[in-house]
């Protein structure tokens, strides 16, 4: 038998593959340094084995063994890092997968302002130098109703900056059952600090009320703070103090009152059977001086932080020297444009917007492409799976009406040759990934997420997985 440093000296040296006649091909198709990153990762693979006491097959070092692995190798280690998914857990505004899936309009003035030199700081009527703001600010003053507006990089920058400005260096009052964290362990008070304001609680856990803000309220107050509290909610002996009190006070007290609304939104989704959510414009129209809200959740467009209110406030805000660190780029204004185009046309908006339109597909409309993508898949995987069509419950996601289940329907998997848990990995290790979820021990695929040009790959992941579990 031989040792195991035998067995390792028997390991092929790189140029020996890559020398190869049978790796032509590949090192034709592919650039050199991947395939030599490749040789190098399944040299290393078998270093491993051997040295982890595993019995290797007869013939494995063979070239002719070596070679579809590191075809195999040089397949997967050319793949971009960041691809697409397919998701299909049912969650619309999907913070790790994305979030809000733009529109086919969005994706082609993107690459038409991207491909091209662009007007982005450059005023084609004047001939001189113009504002990349001004590309945005005029539509979203139409659609939130408000004076003027801004962009930034995302809804904690718009927050951080909108402080910053209002209050560096004194105080904000803010209600301690608003003083949420949000995504990645962000929460209001860090950013509060970082803006340089100092943050004031007022009021209990679950009751705040007027008197609180006005007993709050000194010399050193620069600002009122109301925060949406979009990714949970608080029921029972509970009491908050409405937008429109909060206004009442400001006024009184000659302070602007500052509302970060989260996720955003410019729609009535009561008119798809969701709990309503306030809009923008409802913040705008009942006096709020400056409101923050996110591009790329509920609004369904790019990552943006969008700024709207009272005009001499957001000339503040736009000479504030951290927006330049904030700024956006020429995607995601073009991208930005094309959504609020649309959102002008509301019945548009909802047929053209994917966040909207998954948010309201009827029931029935996802019962028949659950059953449509369940024959397909029965079709292409003979008798390996289980397969139902069931009803089961999807979420908004973004941070938005987090206690709001969706009813949907779903595609239930399940087989006697792979575990729930093992039948997963295999879908998320597909190309493309396919993300599904897991319950009751059975491996579920959510239409409501699925786009319908994603039903046929779906359809054929699953024919790849029931053949590794045979």
């Amino acid at each position: 038998m031989k040792s195991q440093l035998d067995r390792l000296r028997e390991i092929p040296a790189v140029d020996t593959i890559l020398n190869a006649p049978d790796l032509a091909p590949l090192l034709k198709a592919r650039p050199r340094w991947l395939v030599v990153d490749a040789v190098h990762a399944v040299l290393a693979s078998l270093r491993q084995e051997i040295q982890a006491g595993q019995d290797l097959a007869a013939g494995e070092m063979a070239l002719a063994k070596l070679i579809p692995r590191v075809e195999q190798a040089a397949e997967e280690m050319g793949r971009t890092h960041l691809r697409p998914v397919v998701n299909a857990t049912g969650v619309v505004i999907h913070t790790n997968l994305g979030r809000a899936v733009l529109p086919e309009e969005v994706l082609h003035q993107v690459v038409r302002v991207a491909s091209h030199y662009s007007n982005l700081e450059y005023d084609l009527s004047r001939g001189a130098r113009g504002t990349r703001y001004a590309h945005v600010e005029d539509i979203l003053c139409r659609l939130c109703g408000s004076e003027a507006a801004l962009v930034v990089n995302n809804n904690a920058g718009a927050v951080l900056l909108g402080l910053n400005t209002l209050a560096e260096g004194r105080k904000v009052i803010v209600s301690r059952g608003q003083l949420v964290e949000i995504g990645g362990s962000f929460r209001i008070p860090d950013v509060m600090k970082k803006s340089g304001c100092h943050l004031v609680e007022v009021g209990t856990t679950n009751k705040t009320h007027p008197k609180d803000y006005r007993n709050a309220i000194g010399e050193q107050t620069a600002a009122l703070l109301k925060v949406h509290m979009s990714n949970f909610e608080m029921s029972g002996f509970t009491r908050e103090v409405s937008r429109r009190e909060m206004v009442a006070i400001a006024r009184e007290a000659g302070l602007p009152l500052m509302e970060d609304l989260g996720s955003g939104n410019l729609v009535d989704l009561s008119a798809f059977g969701l709990p309503s959510e306030p809009t923008v414009q409802e913040s705008v129209r009942d006096g709020v001086d400056l409101v923050t809200f996110s591009g790329d959740k509920l609004l369904g467009g790019p990552q943006a932080g969008i700024l709207v209110g009272k005009k001499t406030i957001l000339d503040r805000v736009k000479k504030n020297p951290m927006t330049r660190a904030l700024r956006v780029d020429k995607m995601t204004l073009a991208a930005l444009e094309v959504i609020a185009r649309i959102y002008l046309d509301p019945p548009a908006a909802q047929r053209q917007i994917p966040a909207l339109r998954m948010l309201s597909t009827p029931l029935s409309e996802l019962t028949a492409r659950a059953q449509s993508l369940a024959r397909c898949i029965r079709s292409l995987s003979d008798d390996t799976w289980v397969v139902d069509v069931m009803e089961d419950l999807s979420q908004v996601g973004g941070g938005a009406l987090p206690e709001t289940p969706l009813p949907t329907c779903v595609v239930s998997l399940s087989t006697s040759g792979m575990s729930v848990n093992r039948l997963e990995q295999a879908f998320r290790a597909a190309d493309p990934p396919v993300i599904g979820r897991i319950r009751h021990d059975r491996f579920l695929l959510d239409v409501r997420t699925i786009q319908d040009q994603e039903l046929e790959t779906v359809a054929r992941v699953a024919g790849k997985v029931a053949a590794l579990s045979r």
